[in-house]
């Protein structure tokens, strides 16, 4: 059994924002990397980063991929562009595979353009595709608690930055929802059993 995961967090989040679900999983047998990138820099260069950072730690090894947020898209177009780095499975945490209105929304302000930097066009509405054999499964927040609310109301059922339409994959064979908000899922012991379970098993159930 597959036992190393790489965790790649957020925008703006550090690599150690991952630490409390790297613990747990390091906790029930798992080896934990965690994966640190430049969320300004052009998604591009990330997805080479990652890419590079997976041939040369894991050496043709399979591990498990989790990301949150911004690093869930990272995860998905890096072992989309990339079928010869194996995986044993995917978990994306409040990724907005199909582009995100609350991130178009910041990106009209002037700090909020500043803030995102390249990262920015990443927001714009699209198609989210998995077409690897490896199951991919996705955990979307259902309380809307996240900076994004002060930009105004978002439709639907939302994490407070993600609605939770934003995170369908085409391809995915799971998804689960959770009352928690967007910034928390990293850190929220019903997530971090769920990601267990997907790991194990390829199911949340």
């Amino acid at each position: 059994m597959t036992r190393e995961v790489v965790l790649v967090p957020g925008l703006w989040m550090p690599a150690a924002a991952m630490g409390l679900l790297a613990a747990r999983l390091r906790g029930s047998g798992y080896a934990p990397r965690l994966f640190a990138y430049a969320g300004r820099a052009p998604m591009e260069a990330n997805v080479e980063h990652l890419a590079r950072y997976a041939r040369e730690s894991l050496q043709g090894r399979p591990a498990h991929f989790v990301g949150h947020s911004l690093g869930g898209i990272l995860v998905l177009e890096t072992l989309a562009r990339y079928p010869d780095i194996a995986a044993a499975s995917a978990v994306l945490l409040g990724a907005p595979a199909r582009g995100c209105l609350s991130g178009r929304r910041f990106a009209r302000r002037g700090l909020g353009r500043w803030m995102m930097g390249a990262a920015g066009a990443r927001w714009a509405e699209r198609h989210a595709h998995w077409r690897r054999p490896e199951p991919l499964g996705v955990v979307a927040g259902t309380l809307p608690l996240g900076i994004a609310l002060s930009l105004g109301a978002l439709p639907g059922a939302n994490d407070g930055v993600v609605r939770v339409e934003e995170t369908t994959v085409e391809g995915m064979v799971a998804r689960a929802l959770v009352p928690v908000g967007h910034s928390l899922l990293i850190a929220s012991s019903r997530v971090g059993m769920l990601v267990e379970r997907f790991l194990a098993s390829g199911r949340f159930e």
